[in-house]
């Protein structure tokens, strides 16, 4: 990730009509609560000051944005920020922005550089066809899973694929014209099987069904649970 983004501003700060006002807005997409909170957008402002200052001329003022769930630890971010606001001069900005990035999130062409890690597998939502005919994704028989996967896999991949069309027009709308997005999520090779070990929730599925089995969880509560999460292979992605 941090070459893409430092090659991503570099990019950015070499076009003069991207930034003809003399202002850079980043934003974090799904910036979590902990230490890693802020390491994205430190990489991008570093990068910034770094290729004004091989130029020899002043950098742009910077608004640094975070965004995650209403319900992510803010406050611990805010302190993350302080640190953020001292990395360069003459002028950087930080703010939160909750809500889900599956939605409008920032003004129409306001954003200059987006940035995304090991955020974009959770899915907006279970999957609609496994959740309107009530397949259950998981079960505590091995041989009742297998057969199943292929329905449950293709649901999940669906699933993703309008919800990253979702998030990719939604970004198209908020870039400025010439922005730059640098994305990274967990996924599979498109020559790798899809059995459940190569599912990012296949391991998860496992566990509980096993649960289910010893009685440690109730086999109906199993039956109507969906984690939504999708590691897409590579072909999917290609695809959207």
């Amino acid at each position: 990730m941090k070459a893409l983004i430092e090659a991503a501003v570099v990019e950015l700060c070499s076009n003069t009509t991207t930034l003809s006002h003399g202002k850079v807005v980043i934003a974090d997409l799904g910036c979590s609560s902990g230490p890693n909170a802020v390491a994205l957008v430190s990489i991008a402002l570093e990068a910034t000051h770094s290729h004004f200052l091989q130029l020899r001329q002043p950098p742009p003022e910077v608004c640094v944005l975070l965004n995650d769930l209403p319900y992510n630890d803010f406050n611990a971010v805010v302190k993350s920020l302080v640190a953020v606001r001292q990395i360069g001069e003459p002028v950087v900005v930080t703010g939160v922005v909750p809500g889900s990035f599956y939605e409008r999130l920032f003004p129409s062409g306001s954003v200059h550089l987006f940035c995304s890690s090991n955020s974009l597998h959770w899915l907006s939502k279970a999957p609609e066809d496994l959740r309107m005919k009530q397949i259950p994704a998981y079960d505590m028989d091995e041989n009742v899973r297998r057969e199943r996967l292929p329905v449950v896999a293709g649901a999940y991949a669906r699933q993703f694929k309008k919800d990253f069309t979702l998030f990719l027009q939604l970004r198209a709308k908020e870039l400025v014209p010439e922005g730059r997005m640098v994305v990274s999520l967990p996924g599979r090779r498109s020559d790798e099987p899809v059995t459940e070990t190569s599912l990012i929730w296949g391991t998860a599925a496992q566990i509980l069904g096993a649960m289910a089995s010893e009685g440690v969880i109730d086999k109906e509560k199993l039956d109507s649970l969906y984690i939504p999460v999708h590691g897409p292979s590579d072909e999917e992605l290609r695809e959207i």
